[in-house]
């Protein structure tokens, strides 16, 4: 999954003192704007949760943290396959004793955005700052859905001081750790209790570990997921929650020029490098975001010029780009395409806890099983989605390390006859004429599927329903608001929710973590725990990439289909739409950084 959060207001004003606007539509550009701002203005899908990195698992909160902190390495922007590049660091990092040791210098000169918490002084960049924000996903007292992802890095020292933290009920953050420290202002060192070859990609993710200053979470306390203050281009200057978000060229970012490392043979990449290359960044003033949950009002605002930018939805896929062609009405006004297989799973998990999904007695696997083997992906492709995915065997996704299009499970198979006689033959049967199957007990049962009040998710709950009413399985229909079933997913509280995972680097490891048993109530909502897996998962932390570990892959895909604790849908075809005023952009394979590489251009253009 990836995350973002957001903060409302000027950063110089306090939180009561930002007035809401009167409406929380998409609207054309502000009267009141200079009118050689650059503004990007698009939606997101789904509300944001927090802009607090230590605390968010959502794309959305974490699109928004990405451009407002900085992790120590990035990914180029335009490179493609993807690439690792500097950001706040001054090189590449120093690597001894089997990539257990990471040694890495910060670039001296960076400064934060200013903030009140800074007392109005300058406050720079150091080394010390990202042993903070590394820390904080250790502190009991935030709950980090990401901090078994951190736990398991194998930071030396850092589960002793959370241990210590639960028995104290105090974190310290000056206690010294043996595997984090500031050597000096500018040099920052992580000693591993394991070999981690690919330790870069952690450091690359700036919606989680950029770097995050200590004055400002005493300053905010509680709220600091209001207050977002990074060192990165952009900085938060209005947030109407669940509606609106404002965020403004950060007018103490540093010098930065545009640069990229497209390939020869990249004719698109090659021409965005030519057109801005040496540019100082941000291209842009401003970026606008709009949430907008139904898929109709944004597909119409992009049509009417007020979004810079969608991604298409599922509804209108084959008008915007009949046969993956973008539509010649489209193209007469300007608007560019790009379209890809996207680096991304989506997937129904059950609740291994749950009384009636849960468990691994054979009776409730047969059950998981079943609903699986059930499951109309091809139509949900063909009618829903437009044909805009394709069927997932695995968890495995398409630029992930390990994915093979030619692997083949259980997982991608549909046949209802399978599903029926499995029910059959584990007691999941009709007893008593209703046309409902009981438990094996005999019991009543319904499947509680949680879902969301919009337009593309009633037709998800009509295929769900059509799907379980073909096996005889009842279900119900638990509706809420995107945010709300996030919380209630990570405490246990839903049977069954479907939901997407985007891959956060081109390492399959985020992908298995969704399963692995430390990481129940973060990223594996299912809370599925099986030792065999668990072990798997470790050991494929510590291997290289190579012949081994791809062995542990296959084997740890095999375990995820015999026990059905989740079931991997689809991979999503991504279709994005731009108007000619929006140049240079290239969807960000990894790290969901586009903003300051992106340009607008007001000049004349196409005709409709």
């Amino acid at each position: 999954m990836k995350r973002r959060d957001l903060l409302a207001g000027s950063l110089a004003s306090p939180l009561a003192a930002w007035t809401p606007a009167a409406d929380a539509g998409p609207r054309p550009v502000d009267a009141g704007r200079q009118n050689d701002e650059k503004v990007l203005r698009y939606a997101f899908v789904a509300a944001e949760t927090s802009f607090d990195p230590a605390v968010i698992s959502d794309l959305y909160s974490r699109i928004v943290t990405a451009h407002v902190f900085e992790a120590l390495y990035r990914y180029d922007y335009l490179a493609r396959p993807s690439k690792v590049v500097p950001h706040a660091a001054a090189a590449m990092p120093e690597t001894a004793d089997d990539f257990r040791t990471w040694t890495i210098r910060v670039r001296p000169g960076i400064y934060f955005a200013d903030d009140p918490a800074f007392d109005g002084k300058p406050r720079e960049l150091v080394a010390a700052d990202y042993v903070y924000a590394w820390k904080r996903f250790f502190d009991p007292a935030l709950k980090s859905p990401n901090h078994i992802g951190f736990k398991e890095e194998g930071v030396l020292g850092l589960d002793a001081l959370h241990d210590e933290a639960l028995k104290t009920k105090r974190f310290d953050y000056d206690r010294e750790v043996e595997g984090l420290r500031a050597l000096d202002r500018y040099t920052l060192q992580f000693r591993l209790a394991s070999p981690r070859p690919r330790f870069l990609y952690t450091l690359a993710d700036s919606s989680l570990i950029g770097a995050v200053a200590r004055e400002v979470v005493q300053r905010y306390g509680d709220r600091v997921g209001e207050h977002p203050v990074g060192t990165g281009a952009f900085r938060l200057v209005e947030w109407r929650r669940s509606s609106r978000l404002v965020l403004a060229r950060n007018p103490t970012y540093r010098d930065v020029r545009y640069d990229g490392e497209p390939t020869d043979d990249d004719a698109h990449g090659q021409s965005i490098l030519q057109r801005f290359r040496g540019k100082r960044l941000p291209l842009i003033d401003r970026v606008e975001i709009s949430i907008v949950e139904e898929s109709q009002p944004r597909w119409l605002s992009f049509l009417n010029g007020q979004f810079d930018l969608v991604s298409v939805p599922l509804e209108f896929a084959n008008q915007a780009a009949p046969g993956g062609k973008l539509a010649p009405w489209l193209a007469k006004r300007g608007v560019t395409m790009e379209r890809y297989a996207a680096a991304d799973r989506t997937l129904f998990y059950f609740n291994m806890q749950d009384p009636v999904v849960g468990g691994m007695a054979p009776e409730r696997v047969a059950l998981r099983r079943a609903i699986s083997l059930a499951t109309d992906v091809q139509r949900e492709i063909e009618v829903i989605r437009r044909g805009q995915a394709i069927v997932a065997q695995s968890v495995v996704c398409p630029g992930s390390w390990g994915y093979d299009p030619s692997y083949r499970s259980e997982n991608g198979v549909y046949d209802v006859a399978r599903a029926k006689a499995l029910l059959d033959l584990y007691g999941w049967i009709d007893r008593d004429g209703d046309g409902w199957r009981e438990q094996p007990d005999g019991k009543p049962f319904a499947i509680e599927y949680a879902t969301t009040p919009d337009a593309l998710s009633r037709q998800f709950d009509e295929l769900w329903k059509k799907n379980l009413d073909s096996v005889g399985i009842r279900l119900t229909i638990k509706a809420a608001q995107w945010p709300e079933q996030l919380k209630a997913a990570r405490a246990g509280q839903l049977m069954v929710w479907q939901l997407g995972y985007s891959a956060a680097s081109p390492d399959v490891q985020d992908g298995l973590q969704l399963l692995y048993g430390l990481a129940a109530g973060g990223q594996n909502l299912s809370r599925f725990s099986d030792a065999r897996y668990d072990d798997i998962y470790r050991r494929m932390q510590r291997l290289p990439d190579g012949p081994e570990r791809l062995a542990l892959l296959r084997e740890s895909q095999k375990i995820a289909t015999a026990y059905m604790p989740q079931k991997i849908s689809v991979h999503r075809i991504a279709t994005y739409l731009m108007q000619p005023r929006l140049l240079g952009y290239r969807p960000p394979l990894y790290g969901n950084q586009f903003w300051q590489y992106v340009d607008i251009d007001d000049g004349p253009g196409p005709s409709a």
